[in-house]
């Protein structure tokens, strides 16, 4: 216990100055060993350290103390230890030990989890996300790990507040493609389809030498947003994909594909029996709640195309031509679909007649140009972005090697020349 008490010394004497934290980082490495052996005795000395002020020393003691396997009664009691120092550190400490720091917070999600309690573990996630980044454009391990506990707590709106940033900088492959498929769930549950559809999209069409479970749970729901924000879904995915996407996705995803062409057929009949058939798949996928939405969703396509025929129609037609069950039924469509900004029209309650209008949108209100000048700014500063990306990438020189390479087995000077008779 000697030791243990004079690494705490040290610990509270080398974290002032930019100097004694290099060297306490040296110390914290060499004991690494023993801090583990010594895991089940480290708690006490926690109680001696002051997070907001000794972050490096108490990140690698709380990492040693998680390192265990650990209990439901441990948990209890070291979620509050790790929810405080997560709320206090230094970030510049911290970051110092990036994979101590993201180990503990990993297994902070764990214990949450353990304790049925995800929401205890939002906030402090969220503040744990932004002391690791070293920019919003910068996308952490911790972002997959945040994401999953806002969808285990159904905090939704509180996931969002990540999913806004432009990301440039990936640590690990597996983080973009979890950042993703989280997040495009987090979309779904608040009706986001349109972003939901970006990050899904993106986590199919990332770089990737083979295919991977998470793309294709991701095309899975993909195939589903479409048809739900669209109205239609194309197997064609664009040529930046990856071959093993190109080759392989379909054939993981062929009830959905199904679905998809059922859906296009814009006959409900047909696609109810469809999902009925395979509802123990689309249940063990666990996406049958999804594929409600797209049977709901054909019934607004096809009160949408109404829209282009007809000027006045009555409840009592809508529900006949879209097969609805009732007049009420084909007015509470109408309701969620004016309030939705889906459709635009006014319902007369004495005779349920429903009257058909333009878009009453003119563009040129305050509001609209100040959205179409940030939408502007926005793209002229990705515009910037991306050249600056490109103009570093042509730069560096193991992309310069590998281009002289590709180039050397293309090179035309050595190919014949054109023979005398094509001479023009």
């Amino acid at each position: 216990m000697g030791s243990l008490e004079a690494l705490a010394a040290q610990i509270q004497g080398l974290s002032s100055s930019a100097g004694d934290i290099s060297r306490l980082h040296v110390i914290l490495k060499q004991a690494e060993d023993s801090l583990r052996s010594e895991s089940t005795r480290l708690s006490p000395i926690l109680n001696q350290l002051d997070p907001s002020i000794h972050s490096l020393g108490y990140v690698y003691i709380l990492e040693a103390c998680t390192s265990i396997p650990i209990s439901k009664e441990q948990a209890a009691t070291l979620v509050p230890y790790i929810a405080r120092f997560i709320s206090f550190c230094v970030p510049e400490q911290v970051r110092l030990a990036p994979d101590k720091f993201v180990s503990v917070c990993k297994r902070f999600k764990e214990q949450v989890v353990l304790l049925e309690a995800p929401i205890r573990g939002v906030a402090p996630m969220l503040a744990a996300v932004q002391k690791l980044q070293s920019s919003s454009e910068h996308l952490t391990s911790l972002h997959p790990e945040f994401l999953l506990l806002c969808l285990l707590a159904k905090c939704y709106k509180t996931g969002l507040s990540i999913l806004e940033d432009d990301i440039f900088e990936v640590d690990q492959p597996r983080d973009f493609f979890l950042y993703c498929y989280y997040g495009g769930m987090i979309c779904i549950g608040q009706k986001r389809f349109r972003k939901a559809l970006e990050l899904l999209h993106n986590a199919v069409t990332a770089p990737m030498s083979n295919i991977n479970a998470i793309a294709i749970e991701a095309y899975k729901k993909y195939i589903m947003v479409s048809l739900i924000h669209h109205g239609q879904f194309s197997t064609n995915l664009p040529k930046y994909t990856s071959s093993a996407a190109q080759r392989h996705l379909k054939n993981f995803c062929q009830p959905y594909i199904d679905l998809a062409n059922s859906y296009s057929t814009g006959k409900i009949a047909e696609l109810e029996a469809y999902i009925q058939t395979n509802r123990e798949h689309f249940e063990n996928d666990n996406n049958l709640g999804l594929v409600k939405q797209v049977v709901s969703s054909m019934y607004k396509r096809n009160i949408q195309r109404l829209t282009q025929t007809y000027l006045t129609l009555s409840l009592q037609d809508i529900a006949n031509t879209v097969q609805l069950n009732s007049p009420k039924e084909a007015e509470m469509h109408v309701l969620q679909m004016i309030q939705d900004g889906e459709i635009f029209a006014t319902i007369n309650q004495k005779d349920g007649m429903v009257r058909f209008l333009e878009d009453p949108e003119q563009y040129k209100t305050c509001e609209m140009i100040e959205h179409i000048d940030s939408s502007i700014q926005r793209i002229m500063a990705l515009s910037r972005k991306l050249t600056a990306i490109d103009e570093q990438i042509s730069c560096d020189p193991l992309y310069l090697a590998k281009a002289g390479r590709e180039r050397q087995r293309f090179d035309f000077d050595d190919f014949d020349t054109v023979p005398q008779k094509f001479n023009i």
